[in-house]
């Protein structure tokens, strides 16, 4: 099962359907970015979407004309590998010098409460491509994947706790794909009972309780 923020790598024929498909003015960095074998990023469906298709998307790096991102769609056959979002200790290396050592404090302490961070957005692609994508307005965009309500409450408090030295940004990733905003997340617990907020998924977005979401987390059963 598929998810955003998933990074998936193409076979020939997949890239040739990307070819087919993405603007002409695309076209050569596109080839790098094959010739260099980095991966694409899974996106939400559209709604015309095929059965056994994928939507996947490029985020070029920031050129003259700023971001240039590219959504496609390929088959399942075109998709070669795939993996779920890079963990945050395969980016730490790239961080700027003033985010690392509290980010490296962040990724140690979540690891001791069991909680893998993974990253996506900037921080990641640059770790991927060794592109530079990184600018002093960037987010440090983590997804929190929690496994219990304690893991999820423990891993909040922790990010609110360091967004206090960091750019934190990202979501807190459920069980049955849908993700929130950490921080809107963080804020509904202290709202009113019945406080809605915007969950994503790979299909769809809609309002939910937080309570609704806490509920995936007692099943405990998590798509691969």
């Amino acid at each position: 099962m598929f998810a955003r923020h998933d990074l998936v790598w193409l076979t020939s024929r997949g890239w040739q359907r990307i070819r087919a498909t993405a603007p002409a003015d695309a076209l050569d960095r596109l080839d790098r970015w094959c010739d260099a074998g980095w991966p694409a990023v899974v996106r939400r469906l559209e709604a015309d979407l095929a059965p056994g298709e994928v939507a996947i998307g490029f985020a070029l790096p920031p050129g003259a004309e700023g971001k240039v991102r590219i959504g496609c769609r390929v088959e399942l056959a075109d998709i070669g590998r795939r993996t779920r979002a890079l963990p945050l200790v395969g980016a730490l290396d790239v961080a700027p010098v003033a985010w690392r050592e509290a980010l490296a404090a962040l990724e140690r302490q979540a690891a001791e409460a069991g909680l893998g961070l993974a990253v996506y957005g900037s921080l990641a692609l640059q770790a991927l491509t060794g592109q530079h994508y990184l600018t002093p307005a960037s987010d440090i965009d983590l997804l929190l994947r929690p496994l219990n309500r304690a893991q999820l409450m423990t891993g909040l408090d922790l990010l609110a706790r360091y967004a206090a030295l960091l750019p934190l940004d990202g979501e807190a990733v459920f069980p049955d794909g849908r993700a929130v905003a950490w921080k809107e997340l963080r804020a509904a617990f202290d709202s009113a009972p019945g406080t809605r907020v915007l969950a994503k998924s790979l299909e769809r977005v809609g309002l939910v309780t937080p309570d609704e979401l806490l509920a995936t987390l007692e099943e405990a059963t998590w798509l691969n």
